[in-house]
């Protein structure tokens, strides 16, 4: 019952798209057969891709892209509101982000409990990897999820270390307690934009973990481009920021391009 009922409605909204009304899309009668052709080609390819992954899978990967689209646009707001509200180290508040390191650590104990999978030895060669790559390019060299969170786990325990030696060389760690003081809201408003700056940033890790793992690195890369929009709109509500042209030509270029990544990926589907 489901698949007919969308499928009607995705010639529904192929004639939204492309600005048709349904009445008037027998003049011409070429154009019209040529659109609906194309409306059904995507539908269908669509539906195949759906039917080919379980439901589980869809729901992992919808709650991974919206906790990533949450967390990373409310890691980049605390950092704005830590500037705005006295906060003027950038040591501190790129500490308090890799800070949260352990909630990544977390994640991994079950399965290590369980015995499920066990901790990869760690050699010479590994950490190096640890520590020169980033997250999206060690991760097209590890296809298993738990040591995909393992080196991200030692990547922000040593983006961790880093920065607790530059707040120690800047005195940044003594300089806490003044800008608690100093801060808009007070400190118990200071400590928890720092915590809440180390959470939602390893949630943005992990969600975008789950993404690579689950889609591509591609869909990963696509939907962090599509919170940068999403950021500043979201100040232009919350800071009351001006809402200029440039960030709503950022907003329809963004979501032109994650158009163009979906008919991309449906036309390269039903190609193969």
């Amino acid at each position: 019952i489901f698949f007919p009922f969308a499928t009607l409605h995705c010639f529904q909204l192929g004639f939204l798209i492309f600005g048709i009304k349904p009445e008037a899309a027998a003049v011409p009668v070429e154009s019209n057969s040529s659109l609906q052709k194309r409306a059904a080609e995507f539908c269908n390819s669509v539906l195949e891709t759906y039917k080919k992954k379980p439901l589980s899978f869809w729901f992992l990967l919808l709650l991974s892209s919206a906790a990533m689209l949450v967390a990373f646009t409310a890691s980049s707001l605390l950092s704005r509101l830590y500037y705005a509200n006295g906060g003027k180290s950038k040591w501190i508040i790129s500490w308090a982000a890799v800070a949260g390191w352990p909630i990544t650590a977390l994640v991994l104990l079950p399965p290590y409990l369980l015995g499920r999978v066990s901790p990869t030895p760690l050699s010479l060669q590994l950490f190096v990897w640890y520590v020169l790559l980033g997250f999206l390019s060690a991760a097209d060299n590890l296809i298993s999820f738990h040591v995909v969170l393992e080196q991200q786990v030692m990547v922000s325990l040593l983006a961790f270390v880093f920065t607790s030696i530059g707040l120690v060389v800047n005195k940044d760690f003594q300089g806490m307690r003044s800008e608690a003081s100093n801060f808009k809201h007070g400190e118990v408003s200071y400590a928890m934009v720092l915590t809440w700056a180390a959470i939602t940033f390893q949630l943005g890790v992990l969600a975008v973990t789950a993404i690579v793992f689950l889609a591509s690195t591609v869909l990963a890369g696509v939907l962090n481009a599509v919170r940068v929009p999403l950021t500043a709109i979201a100040a232009v509500v919350l800071f009351h920021d001006p809402m200029s042209g440039f960030k709503i030509l950022s907003l329809v270029i963004t979501v032109w391009g994650l158009g163009s990544y979906i008919v991309g990926h449906s036309s390269s589907t039903t190609n193969s």
